[in-house]
């Protein structure tokens, strides 16, 4: 157990705080010893992945515990394989990995950033695939039973951005690791209109060609957290009404929406911040990247309470000005 670590490096905001404590877990027993650490001293373990979805706005006076658990294991079924991913695993790293070994069905999901265990939690999804589409199963530590167990993907109950383990399990169960049901046959998702219109044939791309196109979008799209720290979509597309929307789009037909299943509709979070005038504005060390309108960038390394209340001014000027109120996607600790 490491002591007053700076945690600049294993965070893509790069916001400089401290944790009292520090462990890396590479296995279960590991991760059962933090926990029973964290117990002695009555501290609530705090569960860090690659770091992309998080934003510190103070030290941590406690226990931050970092999942680095590796390992890949597949499992024939028919066409289908079933691949078992350690919850510290790369997740572009392993799509790559999946593409090469010709199982399909990750490719959208290419050059996401973060852990293979944070992806369930926020159900990620890109270019018309979400990671429900081909989830399994999670197994996990509940810290309550203490005992290691799974989920099936039902029991995850995952929505958009949105999970059982931002809700019932949150705090409770720390993901080891994640089972996908990927195939051996290629079928490609190429529904996305952004991602069809980059295509040369659309309807004979291979899962490889919608992966380098995805990949090669999302590099011109987004910043390199790495040159430009930043935690990938500061806000969550919201969900409205469908007569909150009709009134909307009476006043400002272009407003980019989508119907959802559920009766709600969800509106584009990057339209409504670029028409209040917030796309490539700067205040400070503070901003939101003049290429993308929900990538909030740390430009000089300010802290997190000063990124939350950039933040909090672009929300009350969404919601004075569309009714609409925006939703920020990290995790603030």
């Amino acid at each position: 157990m490491l002591q007053n670590i700076d945690l600049r490096a294993f965070n893509t905001l790069g916001v400089a705080t401290k944790a009292a404590y520090f462990a890396d877990v590479t296995s279960i027993e590991e991760l059962q010893r933090a926990l029973e650490f964290c117990r002695e001293r009555n501290h609530l373990p705090i569960v860090l992945g690659g770091g992309s979805n998080v934003v510190f706005t103070d030290d941590i006076d406690g226990v931050l515990i970092r999942m680095v658990l590796r390992g890949i294991d597949c499992t024939l079924s028919g066409n289908d394989r079933l691949v078992q991913v350690a919850a510290g695993e790369n997740w572009h790293e392993l799509v790559c990995y999946c593409l090469a070994q010709g199982w399909y069905g990750l490719e959208n999901l290419i050059s996401i950033p973060g852990s293979v265990g944070a992806a369930p939690i926020q159900n990620i999804g890109a270019y018309g695939v979400e990671l429900s589409r081909v989830l399994e199963s999670v197994t996990g530590w509940d810290c309550d039973q203490q005992v290691l167990h799974s989920l099936s993907a039902a029991e995850c109950q995952l929505r958009y951005r949105d999970s059982v383990f931002k809700n019932e399990l949150k705090d409770r169960f720390i993901i080891t690791s994640v089972t996908l049901r990927l195939s051996s046959e290629a079928c490609p998702d190429v529904t996305y209109p952004a991602l069809r219109a980059e295509l040369a044939d659309p309807d004979t791309a291979t899962p490889e060609q919608v992966a380098e196109k995805v990949a090669a979008i999302r590099a011109e799209k987004l910043p390199d957290y790495r040159s430009e720290p930043n935690s990938g979509s500061f806000f969550k597309n919201p969900l409205i009404s469908a007569e909150k929307a009709n009134e909307l789009l009476l006043q400002y037909p272009a407003l980019a929406h989508w119907p959802m299943p559920d009766g709600q509709v969800k509106l584009a979070a990057a339209w409504l911040v670029d028409q209040a005038g917030w796309k490539g504005r700067r205040e400070g060390g503070v901003g939101i990247h003049p290429r993308q309108a929900i990538v909030l960038v740390n430009y000089d390394g300010v802290s997190g309470n000063d990124i939350i209340q950039f933040a909090a001014q672009i929300q009350a000027d969404v919601m004075a000005n569309y009714g609409v109120s925006l939703e920020i996607e990290p995790r603030v600790y």
